[in-house]
């Protein structure tokens, strides 16, 4: 026979979009939500770790002015929650006994009622804590009304010590704020972690997390919870900011969270593509960038960040423009033009031929004599660079680059020529990967894309061969592999780690992979040198993977 519930809660959870180093606007977001929770009758609201300072706030947490900012902007909402409405749980930068900690506080009655400092600090990835903060000590539960919480903070989870120790101390209710990064694969990786601490505890659990885009990293919401027999009681969407009230009940054999919302997540592609889309939408709204300039080639990289970018921002921000030379084919013109049209962004044609035989001319007494080879092509490259950064000075959008991970990983790009810009949405994406999401986004968007619906991608754009045109009849298999070869050694390479000798006991060219291996060393000194990008798979260029440039290593077949 089931008992009757003893007692109840509700509890808010805020899946919110913070700003590093927007102290201000971080805490005017938790008065909002608050606010909002208040009018539906909360008793408690908890936010996604450090939402105060915003995160990763990286080194900016040693500063510290910042870190008395962060104290201050806790101190005044604790004041605040005075007024009888939701005691909040808040992720802050936090001084104690001159250590700097990652640290969730809770605020009721006017004043700071308890706080907790996070254990275990990652430190592989893209995750760096060690570098800035000192971990806590072993946490119990803090009370709260009469029950007993657990508040680990994201990686505390990701091992059993801690909330074995917050069990075997009592706690009743598990609330999780967490920092966690988008990946595709984290979404399974957390629910299984998560239920793991559900069974080793028989507690409930509710995972909080952070949304938006934050330099390269793209944080996914998906926030959920999970009751103590391990179903799945609430489930945020993900990519979307969210606020909502969950219903706790305390029966004989514990406590439970009432079933709400199970929002459905988007996975796979079209994660990918909202996740570009949130990570270039949000570098250019904190930025404060007006809008976004790309050259549009009429090729199928910059068509897709066409669309991202229309997506992300509406057209009225993307300006397009073709940048013509005398290898530039009539079908890339108008696949070019197709794209503008379909998506409703300006479309403006600039030739470069003034440009680059200026540059010819003025370099003619040097290379007199001399025949002509990549040099020559990469001035068609650095002129169009150079034309799109005086765009972006003159009219104050930013540059955005459109080069895929295939060619990051090989080289195949020219540094201060197409390399320019301030941001990559496709960085971490291979060029087959590129092909997909085309065809998906003639079909299909995401929710809230600003976007035209249906084929904004000319179904040409997506068949024809891929071609640089920087000299007659060139393809991009002229100097690569095939793409869907290329990219299976990169995969192995690079997410991987895998030795060049395993890859060809799997059937691959051993001449190819080590090409390749060796085209992947030796463009270092390019990828350092390359705009930030959204990070979709488990290593990204950047934070991920941190190889030396001056490095001899080659592996024999």
């Amino acid at each position: 026979m089931i008992s009757a519930p003893v007692d109840q809660l509700l509890i808010a959870f805020a899946q919110l979009n913070p700003v590093v180093g927007d102290v201000a606007g971080n805490a005017g977001k938790v008065r909002a939500a608050r606010a909002h929770a208040g009018g539906q009758g909360a008793d408690l609201i908890l936010f996604s770790e450090l939402f105060i300072s915003g995160y990763p706030p990286e080194d900016l947490v040693l500063k510290p002015a910042f870190q008395l900012a962060c104290r201050e902007a806790v101190e005044a909402l604790a004041l605040e929650t005075a007024d009888g409405g939701p005691a909040v749980l808040i992720g802050s930068p936090w001084v104690e006994a001159s250590k700097l900690h990652n640290t969730v506080l809770l605020l009721e009655d006017g004043r700071i009622s308890a706080l907790r400092h996070k254990v275990d600090l990652p430190n592989y990835g893209v995750f760096d804590e060690k570098r800035v903060f000192s971990p806590g000590p072993m946490p119990g539960p803090i009370p709260f009304r009469g029950v007993r919480l657990g508040v680990p903070v994201c990686e505390d989870i990701w091992s059993q010590d801690v909330i074995e120790c917050l069990a075997e101390t009592g706690a009743e209710i598990l609330l999780i704020p967490n920092g966690s990064p988008y990946r595709r694969t984290v979404y399974d990786e957390r629910m299984n972690v998560a239920v793991a601490r559900v069974v080793e505890s028989g507690l409930p659990l509710a995972y909080v997390n952070q949304v938006g885009g934050q330099d390269e990293l793209v944080f996914d919401g998906g926030s959920f919870v999970l009751n103590a027999d391990r179903s799945l009681a609430v489930q945020f969407p993900n990519f979307q900011e969210r606020i909502r009230i969950t219903r706790w009940e305390r029966w004989a054999d514990g406590w439970r969270c009432e079933e709400g919302a199970r929002a459905p997540l988007l996975a796979g592609d079209e994660a990918d593509y909202a996740a570009c889309v949130l990570g270039l939408k949000d570098y250019v709204e904190k930025n404060r960038f007006k809008g976004v300039v790309l050259g549009l080639s009429g090729g199928i990289d910059s068509a897709l960040v066409a669309a991202m970018a229309a997506d992300a921002l509406g057209p009225a921000r993307v300006h397009c423009v073709m940048l013509p030379y005398r290898y530039t084919s009539n079908e890339s013109l108008s696949d070019a033009a197709g794209v503008a049209e379909a998506l409703g962004c300006r479309y403006d044609i600039v030739p470069i031929a003034p440009a680059v035989e200026g540059l010819e001319a003025c370099l003619k007494p040097l290379f007199d004599g001399l025949p002509r080879d990549v040099t020559e092509e990469n001035l068609q490259s650095r002129a169009r660079g150079t034309i799109l950064m005086s765009i972006s000075n003159k009219f104050g959008s930013m540059v955005v680059t459109t080069g895929n991970k295939s060619e990051m990983s090989t080289g195949y790009a020219t540094l201060y020529g197409d390399m320019n810009g301030g941001y990559n949405p496709l960085k971490d994406l291979y060029k087959s990967e590129v092909f997909r999401l085309c065809a998906l986004r003639n079909h299909w968007k995401p929710a809230g894309a600003l976007g035209a619906d249906g084929v904004v991608i000319p179904e040409n754009i997506i068949v024809k061969p891929p071609t640089a045109e920087l000299r007659e009849n060139q393809k991009d298999q002229d100097s690569l592999p095939p793409y869907d070869v290329l990219d299976a050694i990169l995969e192995r390479l690079v997410e991987q780690e895998r030795s060049v000798q395993s890859i060809v006991t799997e059937g691959y060219d051993a001449t190819t992979v080590a090409r390749v291996e060796r085209l992947l060393n030796i463009a270092e000194y390019k990828r350092r040198q390359a705009a930030p990008g959204v990070k979709v798979t488990t290593r990204n260029f950047g934070r991920d993977r941190r190889y030396p440039i001056t490095n001899r290593f080659r592996e024999t077949v």
